[in-house]
């Protein structure tokens, strides 16, 4: 039975493309606000990986090239859901992934 001292966070893994014309001060104020997003919603060892500028293997809504920002952390599925739902209505988002990894984290609080 899960407690509040005893509970089972998962490791998840969100790769999501950012538009390409979007200017640096634009994207990294944008990788923040999700950075934050995390936090604020109890996601821990948050670890932000800025891929950069890639070409598409195929076009998404008129775009040739995306900006690829890779996120790692451990949360819960309510996490992922609510950030899920933040990455489908944002504009500046062309597509976004979420693999839940295989190891799992009991958490002592």
């Amino acid at each position: 039975m899960l407690t509040a001292e005893n509970i089972q966070l998962n490791c998840y893994e969100t790769v999501y493309i950012l538009k390409s014309d979007l200017n640096e001060d634009k994207t990294l104020s944008i990788i923040n606000d999700y950075k934050s997003m995390l936090t604020n919603g109890g996601a821990k060892n948050i670890v932000l990986q800025h891929r950069g500028r890639r070409h598409l293997s195929y076009t998404i809504n008129d775009y040739h090239d995306g900006i690829y920002v890779q996120v790692n952390y451990e949360g819960n599925g309510q996490l992922v859901k609510s950030f899920e739902k933040s990455l489908r209505f944002d504009d500046n988002i062309i597509r976004y992934l979420t693999n839940k990894q295989k190891r799992n984290i009991k958490k002592d609080s």
